[in-house]
């Protein structure tokens, strides 16, 4: 990995973890294992530097150029040590440092060392004791430690009051009111840490959210102090008491609708419910139910008689199902879908009488079994009679309604005003007909799409739904006794959620982190205005975001030995540090290093923000030949598919391009600021060919990620062109970038297509970076052909269809992460074929990604892999059953020894 090149270039030095694996785990947990390598450059030899089977590091050539300078484990940490290259197993350790590793080892031509250690820099010669550098940073002081923020979006959730007059929301980790139909905000928390999951109350006097405040998440209520004043967004003294507070994490809080039971999730596992009376709870789903990805990830829903909730439960990581418990506990789960698909997010509709979920049971799946798929809303009578209304045809039900008109008028001029306004008030029981209750569902929508929320209308008879169908999502309906469907709105939104007014006359969308008022009734549309600001204290805020990292990192760590690491520790060693912290930048750079004191794969923190002006250097899709001397660039050769591959143009290599723009490229000219932001734009260059001609065209670059995926492209085609060649013919080649539909169905039409009639094919999967899509590619490529459908002329097919049934070679190397892990490891324990290449490192695991609110994104582990063997797959390396290096001075020569050495295997394989 690590190459240092001595001054007159005969000597190189690496670090690799070829050989010694096996004898380091026999004496340590870790899977890493590095020892430093000398290619002499002349004679084209390896020779193996160190013996230690540990970490050998960051090599550099000392003044001499025969001794290294190296970082290597001892005494606890990395140290810096030395050993002559003609006597390497006599190494010397130079600095005796613990606990934290020194880093980024350098070293200047006299022979003054330099690096870093906790955060500080040192120098040191060869003999003396490391010095640290005295460092003084002039910069402007800044005293105000509180910064302004302007809120007018950035909404991450919303409530609707009762009264749909007001609207609670939260922003930058704070929470807001806003009036629905004016212009005024109101910020109702003011505190360093973040709130989450804000409601109304259901008599609207009082707001109940979640806030991580002194290490755990709590469970508080705000109420108006002063009586006069109606409305959160007008209120001028506001209340903060604690609804639910103990040694627990809580959040998550739903007030029932009739107010005296709090239901929440306590230590991001357990579902309770509470009674707020006599505070006593009940547990309704625990660990065994439930699993934990990110804070906020479990779902349920009150039904309007507060007596049952509604519940998402995934049996597995791959499906998920729609739950019925009931709030006292009394009654075990009851899983109401029971269909295996992606169930979810149901929710009470029609008085409690029935209930929408999203399924994908009926919608267009990717190939691959964990791509994306569509969904359907469909729905479930919890009452016959209301069943069998939903089934009536239009003319039926229409006399139905009207005589259920005239029969309640009746009845109403039969009883007083006192008895109708107790009948308004007076919440109807759900009742469950639980004969035959799972067969009482129907799907509602009559198309298949990306939904992002439905609800359903007052009288029951039309469905609202967010839908894309193109970019984008809009607003739809259908009636559902007609089956009219149509795009009521064009939102052109990326994602939303809907959300009705108590009176179910106003929709409200949350969108793009904006809210808009949208009125069924001639379809108007109204922005609720949010005019607010707020000030934060910045290092107050940062604290608790560290804070919080390192306890949700305790919290959700998939094993609770935290990898054998003392994480009480690793807080005191990092929290010296955020006095220290300028921005967000150094904020995540140094969260990536504390969490990566756990030695695991999926975790750190980045932060990243849009520039809009920002460099940009476009690309021409050429190669350059660099030996050119004199004006111009000299095209050595033209990507396939790039700018200059054009008919017209009649470009080819040897051709140099002498001005861009009408701007000459003179050889001291650093031309890649003629190409700045100039992506997708017309530009002119002028071109001489080699006897001397010129000529002017105009071509339109492309941006460096497009030239990429051109570089891609040529690299496999080169690889097929050599299976070609090396198997004459015998042998396919594919290779799988990253685990997702698209590279599936690519590789699926080559392997069926292109090569069906070949004795067998390579599958490369080096430099994969991942995804989900492991137990799709070990299906495919373990068909065994069971039936043969022929003529007596000639044969026309077989079973499987869809399956490979011949053989298959798999290549990988360190560069393979996550699920290119768990592939690696998949095909090695089910025998499917035979394995070349290097070891792959243990990152078959899952992440936990989270967002801060100052734009920073971090995460951990809350899931790992077991291999059939039942070892933890995180820091389990698999290992090919033929390792080959491509090696330096093999592989910058054009050679891919990993690639010709699947070959020759293969080949063997389909001899016999």
């Amino acid at each position: 990995e690590y190459v240092q090149i001595n001054k007159d270039g005969s000597k190189m030095v690496y670090h690799d973890k070829k050989g010694g694996e096996n004898e380091w785990r026999k004496h340590h947990e870790s899977s890493i294992a590095r020892d430093l390598w000398l290619y002499d450059v002349n004679s084209n030899t390896h020779q193996k530097l160190t013996s230690y089977y540990g970490e050998n590091r960051n090599p550099v050539f000392a003044d001499d150029q025969e001794s290294l300078y190296y970082l290597s484990e001892s005494s606890g940490s990395f140290n810096i040590h030395k050993l002559a290259l003609n006597q390497p197993d006599q190494s010397q350790q130079l600095t005796q440092f613990d606990t934290h590793p020194v880093r980024f080892l350098s070293s200047s031509d006299g022979g003054m060392l330099s690096f870093s250690y906790d955060g500080e820099l040192y120098t040191m010669k060869e003999g003396e004791k490391p010095s640290k550098l005295e460092i003084t940073l002039r910069t402007q002081n800044i005293s105000n430690k509180d910064q302004y923020v302007s809120i007018n979006g950035g909404v991450r959730e919303m409530s609707i009051s009762p009264d749909g007059k007001e609207v609670a929301f939260i922003s930058r980790g704070e929470v807001f009111v806003s009036s629905v139909d004016g212009n005024v905000t109101k910020r109702i928390t003011s505190t360093p840490e973040q709130e989450q999951f804000v409601s109304f109350a259901p008599d609207g006097k009082s707001l109940i959210y979640a806030a991580e405040r002194n290490g755990r998440w709590l469970i508080l209520q705000s109420k108006k102090v002063r009586e006069e004043e109606p409305f959160f967004y007008a209120s001028t003294l506001i209340e903060e008491k604690p609804l639910l507070e103990n040694e627990h994490d809580n959040y998550l809080p739903k007030l029932s609708p009739d107010g005296k039971k709090l239901a929440y999730v306590e230590n991001r596992r357990t579902l309770k419910v509470m009674d707020l009376s006599s505070k006593d709870t009940v547990a309704l789903l625990t660990p065994k139910e439930l699993f934990y990805m990110r804070d906020g990830d479990q779902y349920f829903t009150w039904s309007p008689d507060s007596k049952w909730l509604l519940a998402s439960y995934r049996p597995t990581m791959a499906n998920g199902e729609v739950v019925l418990v009931a709030a006292d506990g009394k009654r075990e789960m009851i899983n109401l879908t029971q269909s295996g698909y992606g169930d979810s997010s149901p929710k009470w509709v029609n008085g409690g009488k029935q209930m929408l979920w999203f399924s994908n049971r009926d919608g267009l799946k990717s190939m691959a079994a964990s791509g994306s798929s569509q969904d359907d809303v469909f729905t479930m009578f919890f009452s016959q009679e209301e069943w069998d209304k939903f089934n009536l045809s239009k003319d039926d039900h229409a006399l139905l309604e009207e005589i259920e008109k005239r029969s309640k008028k009746e009845e109403a001029s039969k009883k007083d005003d006192n008895e109708k306004d107790k009948e308004d008030k007076k919440v109807e029981e759900v009742k469950i007909d639980w004969d035959g209750l799972r067969d009482r569902k129907s799907k509602l929508t009559i198309h298949s799409s990306n939904l992002g929320d439905a609800v359903l209308s007052k009288d029951g008879e039309k469905l609202y739904y967010l839908a894309r169908f193109e970019k984008n999502m809009n607003l739809w309906s259908t009636n559902l006794r007609t089956q009219e469907t149509k795009m009521e709105l064009s939102l052109n939104a990326e994602r939303g959620s809907l959300e009705w007014d108590k009176e179910m006359k106003n929709l409200f969308l949350l969108s793009g982190g904006k809210i808009t008022k949208i009125n069924p009734d001639g379809w108007k549309q109204e922005a609720v205005k949010i005019n607010g600001d707020m000030t934060h204290d910045v290092e107050a805020e940062r604290d608790y975001l560290f804070e919080r990292v390192w306890l949700r990192t305790q919290a959700m760590f998939y094993t609770p030995d935290m990898h054998g690491v003392d994480w009480k520790a690793v807080k005191e060693e990092y929290i010296k540090y955020l006095p220290h912290i300028g921005n967000s930048y150094e904020f995540a750079e140094m969260l990536s290093e504390m969490i990566g004191e756990l030695n695991v794969s999926h975790a750190g923190a980045r932060y990243s923000r849009s520039i809009p002006e920002a460099d940009a250097t476009a690309s021409l899709g050429i190669f350059i030949d660099y030996s050119h001397e004199g004006n111009g660039v000299l095209i050595a050769e033209i990507l396939k598919g790039g700018p200059l591959d054009k008919a017209n143009l009649d470009l080819t290599a040897g051709m140099v391009i002498e001005k861009i723009d009408g701007l000459e490229i003179t050889a001291d000219t650093d031309w890649a600021r003629y190409l700045n932001r100039k992506a997708d734009r017309f530009i002119s260059l002028e071109v001489k060919a080699p006897k001397g001609t010129s000529k002017t065209v105009t071509v339109k670059p492309i941006t460096l990620q497009a030239e990429n995926l051109l570089l891609y492209k040529r690299w496999v085609k080169r690889n097929q062109d050599e299976v070609d060649s090396l198997s004459k013919g015998q042998l396919g080649y594919v290779h799988i970038p990253g685990m997702s539909d698209g590279p599936f169905r690519s590789v699926y039409e080559e392997m069926m297509g292109k090569y069906h009639d070949r004795k067998g094919v390579i599958v490369d999967t080096r430099f994969n970076g991942g995804g989900d899509l492991v137990a799709d590619l070990a299906m495919f490529f373990t068909g065994e052909r069971f039936l043969t459908y022929a003529t007596e002329d000639r044969e026309v097919g077989y079973e499987p269809t869809f399956r490979w049934t011949k053989p298959t070679l798999a290549m990988f190397n360190e560069a393979n992460y996550s699920d290119g892990h768990c592939f690696a490891c998949g095909y090695t324990d089910l025998n499917i074929g035979k394995t070349v290449g290097m070891p792959v490192p243990g990152t078959c695991s899952f992440a936990g990604w989270e967002s801060l609110p100052d734009g920073t994104r971090w995460g951990a582990v809350p899931v790992s892999v077991k291999n059939k063997a039942g070892e933890w797959l995180e820091n389990n390396e698999t290992r090919p059953d033929i390792e080959v290096k491509n090696m330096p001075g093999m592989i910058d020569r054009g050679r891919d020894q990993q690639l010709e050495r699947a070959v020759q295997e293969l080949l063997k394989e389909t001899e016999n």
